[in-house]
């Protein structure tokens, strides 16, 4: 479950935590869109990740997340067929349902 710490609302319920290359290279390609679901990409030492949304066909929000688990940048409605290129280095992206990053504003502490 990830949930916004500062606020005590529940972002998503079913989480999965992605560490390895290939499954960060993957991500939701391919995928049907689900509610109520995360992906949660952990990166050691934090980094710029650019992000694309080729082959996934639905928008989605993104989250992104300093070492303490504080939210340092949001995008919304990542579209299909987009690129996005984060302003800072991140330790965790979430890429979740569209609407679920108004759950959360930037220097919130999320939990998973």
């Amino acid at each position: 479950m990830l949930t916004n710490e500062t606020t005590g609302s529940r972002i998503c319920s079913d989480t999965k935590v992605i560490r390895s290359t290939l499954g960060k290279a993957i991500g939701l390609m391919f995928s049907k869109k689900k509610s109520d679901s995360c992906l949660i990409f952990a990166f050691n030492p934090p980094r710029k990740i650019d992000l694309h949304m080729f082959f996934v066909f639905y928008s989605i929000d993104l989250i992104f997340l300093g070492k303490n688990r504080e939210v340092i940048e949001i995008k919304q409605s990542f579209r299909p067929f987009t690129f996005y290129f984060p302003k800072t280095a991140a330790a965790y992206v979430i890429e979740a349902e569209e609407g679920a990053s108004r759950l959360v504003k930037l220097g919130d502490r999320i939990s998973f």
